[in-house]
Formats: structure tokens, C-alpha cells, sequence
């Protein structure tokens, strides 16, 4: 079998699969009615009415692509209605043939340590005004217990009732990749928000994923955040730590409710451990996949794209936790990639577009979906005013960033995170690049087809045949492969 010398994470999983016959073929989208959520067309009417020609004919086109419904807090859980869990998967299940949800699970004790515009309503301390108190230290075990007795179990039934629906749930955005790297931040640092992250997130994690049948992303941040090596291998050694069931895990969501652009993925020439240096240094400047917009790769960041990012954290998750997750990547405000001064600025950027419309559709085997994980058109965050003339209690100085809407005189202001907001939808309309499969490829070969045989339990009959299968070059395959061996074949972990 020839090999050509330079492979990516995706080309090499590709071989394995078409080796083993992979049950990771099977993506919980594939071939999967997405539901659209009454609750979140609503939304666009008022904008529609109020527009006209490039922008209303976008607009119209938005409020019929599927995005995800976030249970940020704990009044969503239960109902009738299309606003809350219990009311949406009635919903869906009424479908002929019932449709695919996805849903974001967000509500952790002192959620959003790192900043302001998302804090949540469980505690660890309460303030007199029932806002929390992050400075105070605790262990937060009343907090913990709320979220787990008010908001993780209460979820988890409502699910498990609806066994057989096809469903995704996205877990608690942005929460472990601030304790990966904002410990330094007193309110991310505080001992109270480290035990009700770690404590929180492995209850639910443990509890959805051995009470349900969904198909469970954890939340992986961003490629502008994670993708540097060190970064990226803090956020995977807790993962690690906490001993999260990613056997019963499909795998990572990043982007969501970000900016980053999807991109291409680059040949993977690791120059340091986790780290691609494809495009650092001033190489391959020239290939698509290096576009890098948020000028990453000049501060070492191998993670210029979100499919960069995504091999990134595959190869990571691999060599550390012996697991290949999948992934979902949120398109639904990234299709823009040049709109900041700066990308660090993430609240409400102003002339940004709209993204990839959901789908199953995706440029690499390692991603199972393009999703509208936020729905555009709900804010990021408040400006220092509200739109009503008074202050913002939950206020980010990020919403007043030099980029941010409401930011200059001659624009309305920012309402609250998740409120919709008409100026914002009205340019992410304008400035939509939501585009049609097929997407663009991979960089390098992609005719190694994806077999859907079923695999034998262990090829070969033991673990040492099963090995002499594989390919022993290039280096990356045949990792991937004596790792798909082990799983197989023993209970016991090989590294090589």
C-alpha cells in the first residue's frame, strides 16, 4: 500500500475506518430531519416584517435553518411549549419520522467565571440580590447539590422519557476550557467554581450519558482559544483528570456561539508535541489552509481554522485519552472571517454574517456536523445601557469593545445575552455566507472511501494479528490504528 508523505489526522482516520468498518462512521445527523423550533422561527418575524430586499430575502431563508435550543435555565426544563426540553421533544416526537434535536445543557454553579454577559442563577455564594458572589471562597456543596438535584436530574428524566428519539446535547459551553486556562482569574480560581465545575460537569456528564441514549458533545471551546499546544493540552488533561465517560461520548463541539471561521485542514507536520507546524514560521503561506485571519499563526497558534483546531484536538484526545471524538463545529455567525480589529472581541461584532447553514454535510470524516448551535440574532451580551435606558446588570466590558455593536454613537444598543437583537440579525442577513454542500475539501487525497461492513470484535483473532494489519507508515496511521487494536482486542490501553 504507497502512502503519500504528509497526512492529516482526518486522511488517517479515514484509512482506519475503511480498516475496521468503524461504528464512528454513523453520525447521530446522517440521514436525520432536523427540527426546527417554532419558538426560534418566531424570532425572525419581527426582523422580516422590517426588512427588504438581499437582507429580508436572508432573513427568510434563516428562519427556516435549524438551529439549537439552549436550557440555560432551570423554568425551560419542563412544559408544554415549544420554549422548554419537555415541550420540544414532544414536538419532535411527533414528527413522522420523529426529528433531530439539538440542545445546548448550560446551567453550572457560578457558570461564566470569566466574564459577565452569560452568569448564571445557580451559586456558590449568593449576592443580597441573588446574583453570585464569586469572590466568596466555599465548596460550594450547596451549589452543587441545586444543580444536580434542580437542573441535571430534572433534565436527564425528561430525556430518558423520550428513549429512541434521535436527540444531540451539547454540555455546558465554555466551563472546562476556563479552568483550563483562566485559573488565574479569581473567579474562575476560586476553590467554590473549581468544585462546581469539576464536581458539576462529571455528574452530568456520568448522568446522561448512562441514563440516555443522546448523543453527548462536550463543550471544546475554540482554536482562538485552545489552539496553542499548552492550551490545548491543559483542556484534554482534565478531561483526563476527571475521568469523563468519553466511551459513552460522541465526542467535542467547538465554536459554539463564536466567530472562528470553519477553513480547511492542512497536512498535520507536528513540529512539537500536539502542535501542527504546517503554517507557523512563515511556511505554506500560500495554501488555503493557512488563511489566518485573526493573525493566530504569528503567535504560534496551529489553530488558524476550526478544522485545524478540530485535528488538533483529535491527535491530542488520541495520544492522551486513547479516544477518537467526533465533532460538531457551530457555523452560524462565522461567515465572516475578517470583521474584528481583533478576534479576542466576541461580543456582538458588527458587520459579521452568517454561517454554513446546519448539516450533516461536512469536508472531513472527523466532523459529524456544521450546526447553528446559537441561533443568530440573539445577543452576545449587553452594553453598559440597556435599549430601554437603564443599566445592565450583567454588563461585560467585552460588550463595549472597540468592535462591538453599540459601541459607536450611530448604533442601538446591545440587549441582554440570548434577547434577540434586530440590529445584529440584520447584518449577520446581509453579510450571510451560508453556502451549499458539498463543502470544500481537505487538503490532500480523499478517495479512501468509508466502509460501513460491520467490524469483527477483534481483527485477527488477537491483539498482536490485529497489529500486523496495520500500516506502519506514516507514523500518524499506524498510531491511529494500533489504538483501534487495543480498544478491540484488550481492556488494556497501548501507547506508542
Amino acid at each position: 500500500m504507497l502512502f503519500r508523505s504528509r497526512y492529516t489526522a482526518g486522511m488517517a482516520l479515514r484509512i482506519c475506518l475503511a480498516l475496521f468498518g468503524s461504528a464512528l462512521a454513523v453520525s447521530p445527523f446522517e440521514g436525520q430531519e432536523f427540527y426546527l423550533n417554532p419558538a426560534n422561527q418566531a424570532e425572525y418575524d419581527g426582523s422580516i416584517a422590517t426588512s427588504s430586499g438581499t437582507t429580508k430575502a436572508n432573513l427568510q431563508l434563516m428562519r427556516e435553518v435549524p438551529s439549537a435550543y439552549w436550557i440555560d435555565v432551570k423554568a425551560k426544563i419542563q412544559g408544554t411549549g415549544t420554549g422548554s426540553l419537555q415541550g420540544i421533544l414532544t414536538d419532535a416526537a411527533a414528527k413522522s419520522p420523529p426529528e433531530l434535536v439539538v440542545l445546548i445543557f448550560y446551567d453550572l454553579p457560578n457558570r461564566d467565571c470569566d466574564a459577565a454577559a452569560s452568569n448564571g442563577e445557580i451559586c456558590c455564594a449568593a449576592n443580597a440580590d441573588g446574583t453570585c458572589n464569586y469572590d466568596t471562597v466555599n465548596d460550594c456543596a450547596d451549589g452543587i447539590n441545586e444543580y444536580k438535584t434542580t437542573y441535571v436530574d430534572p433534565f436527564v428524566s425528561v430525556v430518558a422519557s423520550f428513549a429512541g428519539m434521535p436527540m444531540v446535547i451539547i454540555v455546558e459551553p465554555d466551563s472546562l476550557p476556563n479552568l483550563a486556562t483562566n485559573s488565574g482569574h479569581p473567579h474562575c480560581g476560586n476553590t467554590a467554581t473549581q468544585n462546581a465545575y469539576k464536581q458539576g460537569i462529571k455528574y452530568a456528564l456520568d448522568e446522561l450519558t448512562s441514563k440516555t441514549d443522546a448523543s453527548i458533545y462536550f463543550d471544546a471551546a475554540h482554536g482562538g482559544w485552545l489552539g496553542w499546544s499548552d492550551n490545548l493540552e491543559k483542556f484534554v488533561g482534565l478531561v483526563k483528570e476527571l475521568n469523563f465517560p468519553v466511551t459513552g461520548m460522541r465526542g467535542f463541539a467547538t465554536n459554539v456561539a463564536n466567530y472562528q471561521p470553519v477553513g480547511t485542514m492542512c497536512p498535520w507536520e507536528p513540529d512539537a508535541a500536539y502542535r501542527n507546524g504546517y503554517c507557523l514560521n512563515g511556511k505554506n503561506q500560500g495554501d488555503a489552509c493557512c488563511a489566518d485571519p485573526c493573525d493566530l499563526e504569528g503567535q504560534w497558534n496551529q489553530a488558524n481554522n476550526e478544522m485545524n483546531y478540530v485535528q488538533a484536538l483529535s491527535n491530542a484526545s488520541q495520544e492522551i485519552l486513547g479516544w477518537s471524538p467526533q465533532f460538531v463545529i457551530d457555523t452560524s455567525r462565522n461567515g465572516v472571517a475578517d470583521m474584528r480589529s481583533t478576534c479576542q472581541n466576541w461580543c456582538n461584532p458588527r458587520n459579521a454574517g452568517a454561517g454554513y447553514a446546519s448539516t450533516s454535510s461536512t469536508a472531513s470524516p472527523l466532523v459529524d456536523a456544521y450546526f447553528w448551535l446559537k441561533t443568530p440574532g440573539e445577543s452576545d451580551g449587553c452594553t453598559q445601557i440597556l435599549p430601554s435606558g437603564e443599566d445592565c446588570p450583567r454588563f461585560d466590558s467585552m460588550c463595549g469593545s472597540a468592535d462591538s455593536i453599540g459601541s459607536q454613537s450611530s448604533e442601538p444598543r446591545s440587549p441582554e445575552a440570548g434577547a434577540w437583537f434586530d440590529y445584529q440579525v440584520k447584518q449577520l442577513a446581509l453579510n450571510a455566507q451560508m453556502g451549499e454542500a458539498p463543502f470544500p475539501p481537505t487538503s490532500g487525497p480523499t478517495s479512501v472511501p468509508v466502509t460501513t461492513q460491520q467490524p469483527e470484535e477483534c481483527p485477527g483473532g488477537s491483539l498482536n494479528a490485529c497489529i500486523g494489519t496495520c500500516p506502519t507508515s506514516p507514523d500518524t496511521v499506524f498510531q491511529i490504528c494500533v489504538q483501534e487494536c487495543a480498544k478491540r482486542c484488550t481492556s488494556t490501553q497501548i501507547l506508542v
